[in-house]
């Protein structure tokens, strides 16, 4: 019994948002990986997976699934009409990332990697605590939407209210806090996207290492 095949076919090398390879090469490039990279973690070889992106090629549903599984994604994924990725009001996933008195949600989808948006709605001196941290990505955007917050950046005090923005190398030492008496609801955007699992890694005074929260 042979596998049916998904990819080129006869309108191979066409453009447009539904082709598979252009959503395959997409799909790749939000997850920051090469060709290279994900030629290895699916077992396939550099070169088909390149000729799938340019759709010169079909992929048998075995490939295509073990193509989906390194680069994060469901396969229905490929098939859908819509160019973006949709994250709806009401819909934003919770994630746990340290810090008191704070609810965090994921606003950008989990498989782009290339930057990420997380909403934190912070109780009145809640926080990420006293310890300052770093995040091991390269730039931190922080946009205050509602309330205030303080925030120690390497040492200096800076306090944002509604409207106002920072932005600053992620490897800076940093720590935060909501001001009463409301609450703050804060915008992050990191770029390019956190590692899986990271946690907001306080250094303690005089400590060389860097342990969890």
């Amino acid at each position: 019994m042979t596998h049916p095949v998904l990819g080129a076919g006869p309108a191979a090398g066409s453009s447009g948002p539904g082709r598979l390879g252009a959503r395959l090469r997409e799909a790749r490039r939000a997850q920051r990986k090469t060709l290279a990279q994900v030629a290895q973690e699916s077992g396939l070889t550099k070169g088909f997976v390149s000729k799938l992106e340019n759709d010169q090629s079909s992929a048998s549903v075995a490939s295509l699934l073990r193509l989906c599984e390194a680069l994060a994604i469901p396969i229905g994924s490929l098939f859908e009409s819509s160019v973006g990725q949709v994250v709806r009001h009401g819909e934003y996933p919770p994630i746990a990332f340290g810090g008191t008195g704070m609810r965090e949600y994921l606003l950008t989808p989990r498989s782009e990697r290339r930057v990420q948006a997380i909403l934190s709605e912070i109780e009145p001196d809640g926080g990420s605590g006293e310890a300052r941290y770093t995040l091991p990505t390269e730039v931190e955007f922080v946009l205050v939407l509602a309330g205030e917050i303080d925030i120690d950046l390497a040492g200096q005090p800076l306090r944002l209210a509604a409207g106002d923005s920072l932005t600053f190398p992620a490897a800076t030492e940093h720590a935060f806090r909501a001001l009463g008496p409301d609450p703050a609801q804060v915008l992050w955007v990191v770029t390019p996207a956190l590692p899986d699992q990271t946690r907001r890694a306080a250094r303690p005074p005089d400590d060389t290492t860097m342990e969890p929260r």
